[in-house]
């Protein structure tokens, strides 16, 4: 049995990054299709056979694919998959529009539907001339969208959430396996108590919501760490004092040492799943997340973290005051994240492909 993977594009590292390294032990020898690769930004792939489309050739496409929206979805469609008997998609957006011929499967893992078409549109598109400028291009890649949502023969979600925006903007059904989770990288430390520091780890892009932690940790003076790069660096460090520390891209070996050592992890967004929540608990540390998106399926309430609504400043600087470290076992938060083991993720993944390719 040939297998391909197509993902949307190579040139960054995150949660769906894992899933597809998780997918490379599974089938090693599978081809990457990609509308882009750019391999400084994603060195994770250079076990990978990556094979980008014709859009990785136009200028600064590699880094910034945003500049041609309306090319992508044709680059996906160009390739040729007529001799693979399964094509596994791993998107967010266009990948999972590529074209097979009928003797092909085409099973889709759903990040997402497209979320600044659909899900996160207002988000995106706050402001108005922004939002006017994009609207002729946004009702092209809508259309398109929702005619390359019903190529996939069959659909997997990553979450609840994401169940349910496959349902309600595809019209599709899928069934849940949840991402992996390198259970045996992130472990809990030697030490007996944490550090003062609250942790951020994220990508620091505008939905991500990082301003409003950091207008809360303005105002109470705590010490804050913030691991990632993205768009707002810039105007986030302009915000911050200097009880505020921003760490850039770190090693997984350099994370695992910030995560052991917080007194807790903050998850400001409301995220189609979150691999970072699961990675702090199986550190043995608890999260203080917003009430919303795949936290509520990662966190249990009251044993492995905490919630605050809405959100806001004024929510999230009330949940840190009566937040208590002492409330929380390392060893409650170490066996929630366990559920979400990548050698389960191997297990039900590989099972679905064998049933449907009987």
């Amino acid at each position: 049995m040939k297998i391909v993977l197509v993902y949307d594009r190579v040139n960054k590292i995150g949660g769906a990054e894992r899933v597809l390294e998780t997918l490379h032990e599974i089938w090693p020898e599978a081809p990457l299709y990609t509308a882009v690769y750019w391999p400084q930004g994603a060195p994770w792939a250079k076990d990978f056979k990556v094979i980008p489309s014709f859009l990785n050739k136009w200028p600064l496409a590699k880094e910034h694919h945003e500049f041609y929206p309306w090319l992508t979805p044709l680059a996906f469609e160009s390739f040729d998959f007529s001799e693979f008997d399964v094509v596994l998609s791993v998107t967010s957006a266009e990948a999972k529009g590529i074209i097979t011929k009928p003797r092909t499967l085409h099973l889709c893992y759903c990040l997402t539907p497209t979320r600044y078409l659909w899900s996160g549109y207002r988000e995106y598109f706050k402001n108005k001339l922004r939002k006017f400028l994009a609207e002729p291009i946004v009702d092209y890649l809508r259309g398109w969208d929702k005619v390359a949502a019903q190529r996939p023969d069959f659909y997997l979600a990553i979450s609840q959430e994401v169940q349910q925006r496959i349902k309600k903007y595809y019209q599709r059904e899928s069934e849940i396996i949840y991402p992996p989770l390198d259970i045996k990288k992130w472990l809990a430390g030697k030490r007996t108590t944490s550090k003062s520091f609250f942790l951020v780890v994220s990508r620091l892009v505008p939905y991500k919501k990082v301003d409003f932690v950091v207008e809360a940790f303005n105002q109470l003076g705590w010490p804050l760490k913030i691991i990632g790069i993205g768009s707002e660096m810039g105007k986030l460090k302009w915000m911050a004092k200097s009880n505020i520390e921003f760490l850039g891209q770190l090693t997984d070996q350099e994370l695992l040492s910030y995560y052991q050592d917080c007194r807790a992890l903050i998850f400001p967004q409301e995220e189609d799943f979150g691999l970072v929540p699961l990675e702090a608990q199986a550190c043995g540390k608890p999260v203080i997340a917003f009430r919303g998106g795949g936290a509520l399926e990662t966190v249990i309430d009251k044993k492995t973290g905490t919630f605050f609504y809405p959100q806001t400043t004024k929510a999230l600087i009330k949940k840190l005051k009566e937040f208590k470290i002492n409330n929380y076992r390392a060893e409650d938060c170490r066996e929630n994240a366990e559920r979400f083991d990548k050698e389960l993720f191997k297990k039900k993944i590989k099972k679905e492909v064998e049933k449907l390719t009987k």
